[in-house]
């Protein structure tokens, strides 16, 4: 007796579309196929009709329950339980997020607080990446070989403190000599590096400048994360890169020069990917000139519309890998409080808007196809973190993690559709298609508007990754 069949929808797969039947069989899809072909009795029957049946997302870039300093508090992002409920509701079944050494503190410490914050806390399935700040010592670069081998298959690094100079605590810039030595270590282990990159010295030296001129309000933020600085620091990157074989996957590009710079690499074969965000495909500099326009704000910053139209094209096209978030959920109060490009808080809360707003923006006004589609916001993000193919995927031997998409809804959204914090910058956003069931591992989550998961139900994922995506360009 099967668990799970689901019938009569659209299903997206590896091999192509179709109206096929999805039978699963505890936590695991056991078999695709025509309809009528499974013809045993199942526990339950999901009617898929008009649907579009694709993988669980995967949020590859999420900073949850992270602490950080707002007008002088010290103050944590939302933590997994209020993040992954939204998640699941938004038809994302895995986040990812960081285990942060910071100075002072080694890799096991920031695996060990990162266990405590999740064990137990989560809905959906998660998984961390480390992240090294500042001064790398072969003490740590020992841990991170070993965190490595232990299934925490890809590690963070910022070429840029980005915060100004006069921001209190210890810098997160890694130094390109570090950085080489790092990437050598990446290339040895068959691991993922992912890069924050902006060139520090243009960075610290606009946010000087506007200064001295007085030009402090927020919406010059992109004068100060601009777009020469993205072009050079991504080109720094990729040169060591080079030199050392070390794939590289770049977190939330901004820019058309990013775009560009990691095209120009791809195509001499290099294992490169890049992401972008969805509020970056939707939004743009000239957003922050709105009242409280700082909403928008995530790090870098908003660019051109030109910038945000060549995003869209990388992610429908190709030439970006994944649509991710960079989640950082705050309250309301929090995200308005700073007025400066000193004081601005980055981030939003994007975790349960992402998989809806890039069919409806990408497939539903756009074109993109549907296994695009799975490619940025699941299938690739598995690929690129060491998941697949047990996520991001609809196959037999892969987890049950599937969700509908119902293109039928269109509707401008409002706050009673959002479940986390009290605000969201996609308030009033028309939309055409939404998430409308979710389902991790054969288990039925969301379904008629209703969260039926189990808080602690989600599980920790050890992650590797295949040789063939470190070596070069698979997605």
């Amino acid at each position: 007796m099967l668990d799970l069949i689901i019938k009569g929808g659209q299903v997206v797969t590896p091999w192509g579309v179709g109206d096929w039947e999805v039978a699963v069989q505890g936590e695991k899809i056991v078999g695709v196929a025509a309809p009528g072909t499974f013809t045993e009795e199942a526990g339950r029957v999901v009617d898929a009709s008009g649907k579009i049946v694709v993988p669980g997302g995967i949020e590859p870039h999420a900073h949850i329950a992270a602490p950080f300093v707002a007008q002088g508090q010290n103050q944590s992002t939302a933590p997994p339980d209020q993040v992954s409920r939204a998640a699941l509701f938004g038809g994302t079944t895995t986040l990812l997020d960081f285990a942060v050494q910071n100075p002072g503190i080694d890799v096991n410490q920031a695996i060990a607080e990162r266990t405590s914050v999740w064990q137990g806390n989560s809905y959906a399935d998660y998984s961390h990446h480390l992240m090294l700040s500042g001064e790398i010592d072969s003490n740590i670069t020992g841990q991170v070989s070993e965190a490595i081998q232990d299934g925490f298959a890809s590690v963070k690094i910022f070429t840029t403190n980005v915060r100004p100079p006069t921001t209190p605590g210890p810098g997160r810039m890694v130094r390109m000599g570090h950085l080489h030595d790092l990437m050598e270590l990446i290339q040895r282990q068959n691991a993922m590096l992912l890069v924050h990159s902006e060139d520090d010295d243009m960075v610290m030296n606009m946010y000087r400048k506007l200064g001295d001129e007085e030009r402090t309000v927020w919406w010059n933020m992109p004068l100060v994360h601009n777009n020469v600085s993205e072009d050079v620091s991504f080109r720094r990157v990729l040169n060591v890169a080079g030199w050392t074989g070390s794939p590289v996957y770049f977190v939330h590009v901004s820019a058309k020069e990013g775009i560009q710079a990691i095209g120009e690499s791809r195509a001499k074969g290099m294992p490169v990917y890049g992401e972008t965000l969805h509020n970056y495909c939707c939004f743009n500099s000239e957003n922050y000139k709105e009242e409280n326009g700082m909403k928008y704000h995530t790090y870098p910053s908003l660019k051109s519309e030109e910038d945000r139209l060549s995003l869209w094209n990388g992610i429908v096209q190709g030439g970006l890998s994944t649509m991710a978030t960079d989640e950082y959920c705050t309250s309301w109060e929090v995200k308005i409080a700073g007025r400066t490009v000193s004081d601005v808080t980055g981030g939003h809360n994007g975790a349960e808007t992402r998989m809806g707003i890039t069919f409806s923006e990408g497939v539903s006004k756009r074109g993109m196809s549907l296994p695009r589609f799975v490619d940025v916001t699941s299938a690739n993000a598995a690929k690129i973190m060491g998941l697949y193919p047990r996520k991001g995927v609809i196959a037999p031997g892969s987890d049950a993690d599937i969700v509908l998409i119902d293109p039928s809804i269109k509707k401008t959204l409002a706050p009673e559709d959002f479940h986390i914090t009290d605000y969201s910058i996609w308030d009033g956003f028309e939309i055409e298609g939404w998430p409308s069931t979710t389902i991790l591992r054969g288990s039925v989550v969301v379904e008629n508007g209703q969260l039926n998961a189990t808080l602690g139900g989600g599980q920790f994922l050890r992650r590797k990754v295949d040789a063939e995506v470190t070596n070069r360009p698979v997605c």
